[in-house]
């Protein structure tokens, strides 16, 4: 069995959808010839925007995970704010975007860079190299965001020459909402520099879609055989045995970060258009929290009565409500070069097997992949009409019987057969 130290800020009780990939991958790795070793940061000194307490339980018990301490300026955030979440997700938890915010955000971009999190990279550095000779590591493998992370690997590189995987869960200096933190330019220099000497140092990089690849591509020309694209998943054994409701409405369900880049105002103005008697047996879930702006537009709208809120749960509750939800929505941020954002909910929406409303660029990852599958349907942004007509036409098909999605191909995407894939590149 080949060992592999994993190297990741988000690890349980952290919840939201960046702990997903490297649990689930840990999970398998076994099947495939490969020991996981975990390091990741104390969970009580840790800036985590999101718990799920839940998730300890999916730990594999035959790995070891190893917890340093860290230095965490999120946690000064919280005492200067009064608040107890941090921002994430492109700041789409923040309901206001106020002066003090808009320091917030100058002094994250200036001051922190590449991110907040490097506070962590000192006590974990040296745990690493620790466990590299008492483990007898074969590969070590860092995963970003945050983006700091992978500075440790490069000092691990530098230190030991030892095999180096580089994971991108999302891009670097293109994530699409880079922009607003108000970056200087010898900042965004600073940060690009370290980028690029990340992505030409590492001996392999794995990354969610073959559009982020691109990005990534752009940094160092001419390496496309050192990209490999592993997509995000869904794990089968989630959806076993989860109960199936009756549901008294027609239930359009949505779960995961919004914001108004997500331009969600369309798919409004698409249920706006919806007959009276269609709209009277509607309900539109959200799983996590959303802004008051987008809250708003629903008020302007009188659609008001048609929204409820859960807020961020446990993810097996949450796998509860896609399976149960009459249509899934998804909405990708509209931003540049989001063509490869590809969401690792959208492969639990695939699992539902309900079909998929999603809102995007038209000829993006997502829109080949719901082609690809039959799950459902991609609209622009600005295709309201036919949104609206969509929404009617999976509305009647309930009404008739069931309106499960008729899925294919969705298998490819389980974590046990993406874990092999990994396994190939460690």
């Amino acid at each position: 069995m080949k060992k592999v130290l994993i190297i990741t800020y988000y690890w349980p009780p952290s919840g939201g959808a960046g702990v997903q990939r490297w649990l689930k991958f840990s999970k398998y790795l076994p099947d495939f010839g490969c020991t996981p070793v975990i390091l990741t940061v104390e969970e009580n000194q840790a800036s985590y925007a999101q718990l799920d307490h839940s998730l300890v339980a999916e730990i594999n018990p035959d790995i070891r995970v190893y917890k340093t301490k860290t230095f965490e300026p999120y946690n000064l955030y919280r005492c200067l704010t009064g608040k107890k979440e941090i921002p994430y997700g492109g700041f789409s938890n923040q309901k206001k975007v106020t002066l003090f915010e808009k320091f917030s955000r100058l002094v994250r971009g200036n001051l922190f860079v590449p991110d907040p999190r490097r506070g962590w990279n000192k006590y974990a550095l040296h745990k690493a190299l620790e466990l590299i000779k008492s483990e007898k590591i074969a590969s070590v493998i860092t995963s970003g965001p945050p983006h700091s992370t992978h500075l440790i690997g490069q000092k691990i590189k530098d230190l030991t020459g030892i095999r180096w995987i580089a994971d991108f869960r999302d891009p670097w200096t293109d994530i699409y909402y880079y922009k607003e933190l108000y970056h200087s330019l010898p900042a965004r220099l600073y940060d690009r520099s370290m980028e690029k000497k990340v992505l030409s140092g590492a001996d392999k990089i794995i990354t969610v879609s073959e559009e982020v690849k691109k990005l990534l591509l752009r940094r160092i020309p001419g390496s496309e055989e050192k990209i490999a694209v592993i997509p995000n998943g869904y794990d089968e054994s989630d959806f076993e045995n989860v109960a199936l409701l009756k549901n008294e409405f027609f239930t359009i369900t949505y779960t995961g970060t919004i914001s108004m880049s997500y331009r969600i105002e369309q798919f409004i103005e698409a249920i706006h258009l919806l007959p009276g008697e269609v709209k009277a047996k509607i309900k539109i879930r959200f799983v996590g929290n959303v802004p008051d702006e987008i809250l708003n537009l629903f008020k302007n709208k009188n659609l008001a009565s048609m929204v409820e809120v859960l807020g961020y749960i446990p993810h097996k509750e949450a796998v509860g409500q896609m399976v149960n939800a009459s249509l899934l929505l998804m909405a990708i941020p509209d931003s540049p070069d989001n063509r490869g954002i590809v969401t690792g909910k959208f492969f639990e929406y695939l699992a539902a097997k309900r079909p998929i409303l999603a809102m995007g660029p038209v000829g993006g990852d997502v829109d080949l992949l719901v082609q690809r599958c039959n799950a459902g349907k991609l609209f622009s942004y600005n295709d309201i009409e036919q949104m609206s007509l969509f929404i009617h036409q999976i509305f009647e098909q309930e009404q008739k019987g069931s309106c499960k999605s008729e899925t294919t191909g969705a298998e490819q995407f389980t974590r046990r057969n993406l874990t092999g894939v990994l396994a190939n590149n460690i």
